[in-house]
């Protein structure tokens, strides 16, 4: 067995100054292979509610508009229970969302070709939701 002293190591000069990758290729090429997910694994976007592709503008428009109509709805039934600054909140919500469904509806009302249609379905849909409440 040979028994290796310090005297006999040659002395090392050893750069402890080096405090980032930036600036330094060799170290980000290292830290991006280890810790980088590999170019090829898709991104996995989790959603719990999607929308249909086929789905066009329009219908994805009204629909949206009756959602924020129902949300508003909620809100407003929530406020009525509620006293104080609480109340003042829910009913902040209910302001917010009535302009929320503002704008959706003047977007659905400036597409001068399918406004007839798309009104007629939300009075539609109107009809049928007032009757399951």
């Amino acid at each position: 067995m040979m028994n290796i002293s310090s005297k006999d190591l040659p002395d090392l000069q050893i750069d402890t100054s080096f405090t980032s990758p930036q600036g330094n290729a060799a170290a980000q090429r290292a830290l991006d292979y280890y810790l980088k997910p590999a170019v090829s694994e898709p991104e996995t976007d989790e959603r719990f509610f999607n929308v249909k592709g086929h789905l066009s503008g329009e219908e994805a428009l009204v629909h949206a508009s009756d959602l924020l109509r129902c949300a508003a709805a909620t809100a407003f039934k929530a406020a009525e229970n509620l006293q104080g600054t609480n109340r003042d909140l829910a009913f902040s919500v209910v302001h917010m969302v009535d302009m929320a469904r503002a704008m959706v509806d003047h977007s659905i009302d400036n597409d001068e070709v399918t406004a007839d249609k798309v009104r007629a379905d939300r009075k539609e849909f109107s009809h049928r939701a007032d009757k399951n409440i």
